[in-house]
């Protein structure tokens, strides 16, 4: 007996990133299918797919990060339940895209008595059923290694690069500190850019605090561009950019991946010496976290690319190049 079967994807949204995968479905050409997720009084979450998934292949978009009231816990517990509903369906294959994977600077034990919590997150997406992982600018590269299956580490690079090559001659590229010094060398090279770093020290035992040391590299009367994968609350970014401009830089503009914003960020971006903040929508940004300074970029054709390629079963890698291995 043989039996000739059609392919069919479906695009599932979580709460956190409806409007991020209306744009990827626009890219992709289909619609967002129905999840239905909805919350019981009690706090718990329900989800009831509009359609049936039986033999699909189902990617569910879902970012983990603050929205609204609902917490970075409840995005991956929503998404959580979102792939198991997925797999009781009967899906073929499950693919979870997290533009922003949560607890990913939780990746290693830096001290006694802590957990790894990046590999805890890997592991419960494993159990609930799915197949691969998709993701952007990871923390770490190590995070690969703790899902259980096929991983693919996009990049906001070319959205980034193409962004910021309109800024003028004259670019250097700074990296905020020594371990984003292979990132923002590889932005340099795309933007045929000079690079310079900060060295900076984390202060003992006190979590989000840095401070800037000294510059390494040449700044005086340059547009200087900092690149990281996430800012936070901005402590980092804002320093660094003080130093800058104490070594005399022209213009200062920020850069990254991820705008997660946490406790003081905006105000310390607002009142900062900065002049632009560049981040893309991998976390949505309402209206009370935006300000004019901002720039929000989308990587919805990024995405959007990878989840054709994974449907087609063709190369993720050759999107980028395979820089995002390196």
């Amino acid at each position: 007996m043989e039996v000739v079967t059609t392919k069919k994807l479906h695009l599932f949204a979580g709460r956190h990133s409806e409007e991020l995968a209306d744009l990827i479905a626009e890219h992709l050409g289909i619609k967002v299918t129905e999840a239905h997720v909805s919350q019981f009084a009690s706090g718990e979450t329900h989800c009831r797919f509009a359609e049936s998934v039986r033999g699909s292949d189902v990617f569910i978009v879902q970012t983990h990060g603050e929205v609204d009231s609902r917490s970075v816990n409840d995005a991956i517990m929503e998404h959580l339940i979102m792939v198991d509903a997925a797999r009781r369906a009967s899906a073929k294959r499950i693919t979870v895209v997290m533009p922003f994977y949560g607890y990913g600077r939780q990746d290693r034990k830096s001290e006694g008595r802590e957990p790894i919590t990046a590999r805890l997150v890997a592991d419960l997406f494993s159990v609930a059923g799915a197949s691969r992982l998709v993701s952007i600018d990871l923390h770490s590269g190590q995070i690969q290694g703790f899902f259980n299956g096929p991983v693919d580490h996009l990049l906001a690079m070319p959205v980034l690069v193409r962004h910021l090559s309109g800024l003028g001659n004259d670019l250097v590229v700074v990296s905020p500190d020594a371990g984003r010094v292979k990132v923002a060398e590889r932005y340099a090279q795309r933007l045929r850019a000079d690079l310079a770093i900060v060295h900076k020290r984390r202060v003992s035992g006190r979590m989000n605090v840095v401070e800037a040391k000294d510059v390494v590299g040449e700044v005086t009367g340059r547009n200087c561009v900092l690149i990281d994968d996430m800012i936070d609350t901005a402590g980092t970014i804002c320093q660094a950019a003080d130093l800058l401009v104490e070594r005399g830089a022209l213009t200062v503009t920020a850069a990254a991946t991820h705008g997660v914003f946490s406790g003081p960020a905006i105000d310390r971006l607002k009142n900062s010496v900065l002049d632009r903040v560049v981040v893309t929508d991998t976390l949505p940004i309402g209206s009370e976290k935006q300000f004019d300074k901002l720039e929000i970029l989308t990587v919805a054709p990024i995405i959007a690319d990878a989840i054709r390629a994974v449907f087609e079963d063709t190369s993720v890698s050759s999107i980028f190049g395979g820089q995002n291995h390196s």
